[in-house]
């Protein structure tokens, strides 16, 4: 008789792969952490997204996340994926006052990709974030989300009445 390690059992069910649309529905705060690759401190922030695509079990929109350093340097993931999904690099004054708030409300595509870890363990990742394509029907943010900052107190509920360009044509950012 054999004895096998089994996969952790998990109900979490992740996005499925592919291009989706979505809107930007949460920034968390940022948090410190030791970064070997910058070799000290480094300041981090998840960007989350809900995709137009529901679980059905649930009947909720799917989420995705993306964790970022917090830094607008020209390799940085985070500054990559801001420009885009704005269609255009930032300026070093862009730069100097972006404020990842504004971003609360803002559709755009989220491409996910699944990663597999070597427990069998399915996680969607954001690979990539480009503009809304012209003529789509903007999304809200889910009428019972409510942002990680203010889970505390379950009274503080989104309305899902972020904001919303009505210009197809042009992110507010």
């Amino acid at each position: 008789m054999g004895i096998y390690a089994r996969a952790p059992q998990s109900k979490f069910k992740p996005a499925p792969e592919g291009l989706h649309q979505g809107v930007c529905c949460d920034i968390w705060e940022p948090w410190t952490e030791t970064s070997p690759f910058h070799g000290g401190l480094v300041d981090k922030t998840r960007i989350v997204w809900q995709i137009a695509e529901q679980d059905a079990e649930h009947g909720q929109p799917f989420e995705v996340s993306q964790i970022y350093t917090l830094s607008l340097h020209e390799k940085a993931k985070l500054c990559q994926h801001l420009e885009s999904w704005r269609g255009r690099k930032f300026t070093e004054a862009e730069k100097r006052e972006f404020d990842l708030e504004v971003l609360l409300g803002v559709n755009c595509q989220v491409q996910v990709v699944h990663v597999i870890k070597d427990d069998g363990r399915v996680f969607a990742n954001v690979q990539a974030i480009v503009p809304l394509g012209k003529g789509q029907t903007k999304l809200r943010v889910a009428g019972d989300f409510v942002r990680r900052k203010d889970r505390k107190d379950s009274a503080s509920v989104s309305d899902g009445t972020g904001p919303v360009d009505q210009n197809d044509d042009d992110v507010p950012f």
